[in-house]
């Protein structure tokens, strides 16, 4: 079969022929039709590390495939047989106090696929049948490759800062990312007031399309202004802040921004960002920040009830065929796009593989 593979740095990733997994005991194989390109296997051949351990090389890239189930290593497995899935990143290991808990995201010895054991950018993908997920019916591949990590992950990080309420003011910073998109449209599905931050010179035209209240620029070096800017729209501050950048400075900035009793969460660290907390009117105003690397089953689980009720519409940026993943993951690391970049390994019925498109096609739900 066809595998994106990674031997070192970003320049040996590569297409290249390997055998078709066989999935053990408790795990199905997935015929995979689409899956994300993301920062995350980006960073991840660049030789950064997660949880402590570099990813174990050659390896096959992809953490996120959606697709069908087309084999099982037998036991309950077998009742996803024929079955559309999505993948979850985070492999749970199923027997901590985290994972007995229904607390997954925060599992102490999860594993990432295509970082710790190959992964979706192939014709076919074992995985362990904890970590699929049925797809809702008539939403497209690439539209829920585009969905199947931001999603949950940004549900996840909502719920982490005390959720919202209907009214209730949300800062998104990093708007235009895959993350970012999501956050912005699950906050606004919950009745969050939505102010979506983008870095000068990235494409904000479809942030309010998206929900956005109000959008907000801010430099590379300069955020200083950013607490001023979020009040003019929420006078008392914001109730939460998901950050998606990652950016120490930012984080900062964006604590300013909180209100009374606010949460901050971020999902992203850039190499040797520091984020520096002034105590007094941190522990003063009853402020409160979280660190975001995951999704419990549950998040899973309603992400994907909020895209088959059409509440979520994640963009797709561009959709690269699996012969074109050098360029895809090239695409990736540019910021003159919105929401994700996909890889389609199977073309549906018209679809446009290895063309650029601003947001994804419609499709019909039953809301």
């Amino acid at each position: 079969m066809r595998a994106v593979r990674v031997t070192g740095g970003p320049e040996t990733l590569a297409v290249a022929d390997v055998a078709v997994p066989e999935p053990g005991p408790g795990e199905v194989l997935v015929e995979v039709h689409a899956v994300g390109v993301n920062q995350l296997e980006r960073q991840v051949m660049a030789g950064a590390r997660l949880g402590g351990e570099p990813a174990a090389l050659p390896r096959t890239v992809g953490i996120d495939p959606v697709g069908v189930v087309v084999a099982t290593g037998g036991g309950r497995a077998d009742d996803l047989l024929g079955r559309r899935v999505a993948v979850k990143p985070n492999l749970p290991c199923g027997g901590c106090r985290f994972c007995r808990e229904g607390r997954e995201a925060d599992c102490t010895d999860q594993t990432v696929l295509g970082v710790h054991r190959d992964g979706g950018a192939a014709e076919y993908t074992a995985v362990p049948a904890r970590a699929v997920f049925p797809l809702p019916d008539g939403v497209p591949f690439p539209v829920a490759a585009a969905a199947v990590h931001s999603v949950p992950i940004a549900l996840h990080m909502i719920r982490r800062g005390g959720g919202v309420r209907p009214g209730d003011a949300v800062l998104v910073t990093g708007a235009t990312g895959a993350l970012g998109c999501a956050a912005l449209q699950v906050a606004t599905a919950l009745g969050a007031r939505v102010i979506a931050g983008a870095l000068e010179g990235e494409p904000t035209g479809e942030l309010r399309d998206l929900g956005a209240e109000a959008v907000l620029s801010y430099g590379a070096q300069d955020v200083a202004g950013l607490p001023g800017a979020v009040r003019a729209h929420a006078p008392d501050g914001v109730r939460l802040v998901i950050d998606a950048t990652g950016s120490g400075p930012l984080i900062e900035a964006a604590l300013d921004a909180l209100g009374w009793a606010g949460h901050a969460v971020f999902a992203a660290a850039l190499p040797g960002a520091a984020v520096t907390v002034e105590s007094r009117p941190f522990y003063a105003r009853r402020l409160t920040l979280h660190g975001c690397a995951a999704a419990d089953n549950a998040d899973m689980r309603d992400g994907l009830a909020l895209l088959a009720g059409g509440r979520v519409r994640p963009p797709v940026a561009a959709v690269h065929g699996l012969e074109q993943a050098g360029a895809a993951y090239a695409h990736a690391g540019r910021r003159d796009h919105l929401g994700k970049v996909v890889l389609q390994v199977r073309p549906e019925p018209g679809s446009r593989p290895e063309k650029e498109r601003s947001c994804p096609p419609p499709w019909t739900t039953s809301a």
